[in-house]
């Protein structure tokens, strides 16, 4: 079966695998669950939804838009984030003897992918020939299959140098390999060689742009060195330490991380699109930060109860997000009198008192809750979706 339904006490309680539950184990080896890992992952995802659904596409609100190709905006932050806790959650699901961890490994990568699939026919299929091929879900699977191969297979040590090696090799060749007759290190959108190498081997007519893709081949490399920044970040957490030591680490290796990413930019700039290396180091580190604070709060400090909104969403992340994106897709699509759906409820319920920025701002506010609504039932019905 794609996926089952696990019918289980509804604690406070993280489901730490990237998209089944597993086990977890704190950094002082108490026999409590690491719940700051869902709350994270809670917001990644109510996140992930704002952004993906403003009232109106022709009024997006300005902080929730993505940069248009160089720098960053809090809207870049988002699909890094989400890989980071996917790493993150790799060795506290894979860490313990499972005979059959690989045969899994491979059913989560596959059902993953099919489901990016599923979700990029929605909005018009036209026929196999320009479906696209790459997609969010799809680059997650490639994130989730390889971080976790490394970490069954490696050290700490060899993921690191791993990581150092394949965002040092990635930054080479977009800065050295001339594309077209330009000069080396020219990245427009076009003209850079992740885009090559995505019409080489994908094809014009299965990527997201006409000639280039967001999510595309040669840039999961560096999407990889994301995830593994989580799964060092993991194997930290779930190591014998005090708290406070953990939090202390987590909190300066991203500082670290931060300033690194912002000094790189000068020299390779951060840019979502093509996954830099710059943007790598950057989102991760900021990525440390947050989780930082997350884990001195929720997992020591014990502060949880204003959380709960955030742990209901990241109990069942991969329902929420397919879910909702089918329903994005379906107001997008659906047109009345030549408008669609998603433009007339925005209109109906914000035109009147608000400016379109801010009704496109309340439209995505509404939808999430939306959403918080719908997972909030089967959270109290015991009902986790998962893969």
């Amino acid at each position: 079966m794609p996926a089952s339904i696990s019918f289980s006490a509804p604690k406070i309680e993280p489901l730490v695998a990237a998209v089944e539950p597993g086990p977890s184990v704190p950094a002082d080896g108490a026999a409590n669950r690491i719940l700051s890992l869902d709350v994270f992952r809670g917001l990644t995802i109510a996140a992930m939804i704002l952004v993906n659904n403003p009232g109106s596409w022709n009024d997006v609100y300005g902080p929730l838009t993505h940069a248009e190709w160089n720098g960053w905006t809090a809207a870049d932050l988002v699909f890094p984030f989400f890989l980071f806790i996917v790493g993150m959650a790799i060795p506290l699901s894979l860490g313990t003897a499972e005979t059959r961890r690989f045969a899994r490994i491979a059913r989560r990568t596959a059902l993953l992918f099919a489901l990016g699939l599923g979700l990029n026919t929605l909005g018009g299929f036209e026929g196999f020939a320009t479906l696209r091929i790459p997609g969010v879900l799809q680059r997650i699977a490639l994130c989730y299959l390889a971080g976790s191969l490394l970490f069954l297979h490696t050290g700490p040590r060899a993921q690191a140098v791993w990581l150092v090696a394949s965002l040092a090799g990635y930054w080479a060749l977009l800065a050295f390999v001339p594309i077209a007759g330009h000069a080396p290190g020219w990245l427009d959108p076009e003209h850079n060689v992740t885009a090559l190498v995505d019409r080489q081997l994908i094809g014009t007519g299965h990527l997201y742009r006409e000639t280039w893709d967001p999510e595309g081949l040669l840039s999961t490399i560096p999407a990889i060195g994301t995830t593994l920044f989580g799964v060092l970040a993991g194997q930290w957490l779930r190591s014998e330490r005090v708290r406070r030591s953990t939090v202390l680490g987590l909190a300066a290796a991203g500082v670290i991380a931060t300033a690194i990413g912002l000094l790189w930019d000068r020299w390779m700039p951060i840019n979502k699109n093509l996954w830099t290396s710059s943007y790598v180091v950057f989102t991760a580190g900021v990525a440390l930060i947050l989780y930082a604070l997350f884990y001195w709060l929720i997992d020591v400090r014990q502060l949880r109860r204003p959380f709960l909104p955030l742990i209901v969403f990241g109990v069942n992340p991969i329902a929420v997000y397919v879910l909702s994106s089918i329903g994005g897709a379906v107001m997008d699509e659906v047109n009345i009198h030549g408008v669609n759906l998603r433009d007339r409820i925005c209109h109906a319920s914000f035109g009147g008192w608000t400016s379109p920025a801010a009704g496109s701002l309340l439209f995505a506010v509404g939808y999430v809750l939306l959403w918080l609504a719908a997972m909030s039932v089967l959270y109290r019905r015991k009902i986790f979706v998962r893969i």
